[in-house]
């Protein structure tokens, strides 16, 4: 991987391990947070759950405006606003400071994906490899923002650890905008007499794309209106919900859900553990539950490598089956191996990181298969909509679980929404 590619593949890489940093750290201050604002479970998760749920709402203008505009500012836009959120968290004097925060830095976020995955399509040329790159960042991502997160809260302030945590954002933007690259180069094909050759425009207005980078149509072709736009995502999004994507996209969504669900509250819930009792070493207490919470998301990228490999070997119909089968199993095996002693306890949440990451590069692959080529981007916009915004109820659901039920209450709850999905898989499979 050489030149453009290779320039941003690491601009990707930056933009995707900044935005999980930050996503799956927030669950280690919800712990926190009960404490500080002294707020009940279903208060604090219908907070967190508006920020969350901001990824999915924006998903699409996203989408949109990195079309518009080209994703490059789009990214680094992304980068310094969630770093602003986690700043402005540390000043939070109120859980009404609280809330305007997470909806800065989910407004913020949401910007990421369209725009990071919309530069990779439009300007490498091998985009697999590309792709591949950008996935192991994300991971890296995930594992080391509750892991550092986890280190410096056992020794500091939790507003002095959300302070801290802007730098990720400053040296990713810091990076990125020291690389060079072309957003269209995939695009920018050429004739044996070194012509551009005009490719359809998104909106089907047939303007061409030509190297040009800022996306604007040819002069000699008009500009579509507004009206014609609209008509243009309307006819598309019919389209696209008339047929297997409304399943499709049915399963995902109610993975989101119970993503979303599990892992607002599951420091809290681990924290709670006899077998994850704070010790004190060197005069500095430690909660071995946040180090377990850590390791459970570095699980997550074996079962997100094991999921692609899946559904490479296997249709994605039937892996989907096989990922959303164990996440029943495993809801409903949770509580009663969290109260089974040390061994038992590592083991079920082993299980529960492995295969809720699992899932997730398999019902990528089947949008891939049930959507046509031209409106991928469109399908994953409606997507994240699903896992990240309608999605984000899940951290509110496990909120009031969580203070009117327990644990048990909690992945029976969940255990619902992974049951339900797997009656979808088994359906699209019988249709296939």
């Amino acid at each position: 991987m050489e030149g453009n590619d290779r320039d941003i593949a690491e601009f990707t890489m930056l933009g995707h391990a900044t935005f999980h940093i930050y996503e799956l750290t927030i669950p280690l201050f919800v712990v926190l947070w009960l404490d500080a604002f002294d707020i009940s479970p279903a208060v604090l998760g219908t907070v967190v759950a508006v920020g969350y749920a901001l990824i999915g709402v924006g998903a699409l203008p996203s989408g949109i405006l990195a079309d518009r505009y080209g994703s490059t500012r789009l990214v680094v836009v992304s980068m310094l606003g969630m770093g602003g959120g986690f700043a402005l968290i540390s000043l939070a004097a109120n859980v009404w400071l609280l809330a305007a925060a997470l909806v800065l830095w989910g407004a913020a976020a949401s910007l990421y994906h369209p725009a990071g995955l919309s530069l990779i399509t439009r300007g490498a040329d091998k985009q697999g490899t590309v792709l591949a790159y950008h996935g192991v960042a994300g991971n890296v991502g995930t594992a080391l923002g509750p892991l550092v997160a986890a280190i410096m809260l056992t020794v500091l302030d939790w507003r002095v650890v959300a302070a801290l945590f802007v730098i990720p954002a400053l040296v990713g933007v810091a990076a990125a905008t020291r690389l060079e690259f072309d957003e269209a180069a995939a695009m920018a094909e050429t004739t044996a007499d070194g012509d551009p050759i005009a490719e359809p425009a998104a909106d089907g207005s047939g303007a061409g794309s030509g190297t040009n980078t800022d996306h604007q149509p040819a002069v000699d072709t008009p500009t579509p209106s507004l009206r014609d736009r609209v008509a243009a995502f309307a006819a598309q999004s019919r389209l696209l919900f008339t047929g297997s994507f409304v399943l499709v996209f049915a399963i995902a969504m109610l993975a989101g859900t119970y993503y979303r669900g599990v892992f607002t509250f599951l420091p809290d819930v681990l924290a709670g553990l006899a077998v994850f009792e704070p010790v004190e070493i060197a005069g500095e207490t430690v909660n071995p539950s946040q180090y377990a919470y850590a390791g459970l998301l570095l699980i997550g990228a074996v079962g997100q490598y094991t999921g692609g490999k899946l559904s490479d070997t296997r249709s994605p119909e039937r892996a989907i089956i096989v990922a959303l089968a164990a996440l029943v199993v495993v809801s409903i095996l949770f509580p009663i191996g969290a109260s089974a002693g040390l061994t038992a306890t590592l083991a079920i949440c082993a299980a529960l990181g492995f295969f809720v990451y699992m899932e997730a590069p398999i019902h990528q692959a089947l949008i891939g298969k049930y959507v046509a080529a031209d409106v991928h981007g469109l399908s994953f916009g409606y997507t994240y909509l699903g896992v990240f915004g309608i999605g984000a109820a899940g951290a509110s659901i496990a909120g009031i679980a969580l203070t009117y039920g327990g644990m048990g209450v909690l992945f029976a709850i969940l255990a619902i929404f992974p049951a339900v999905a797997l009656v979808i898989a088994i359906s699209l499979l019988v249709l296939a």
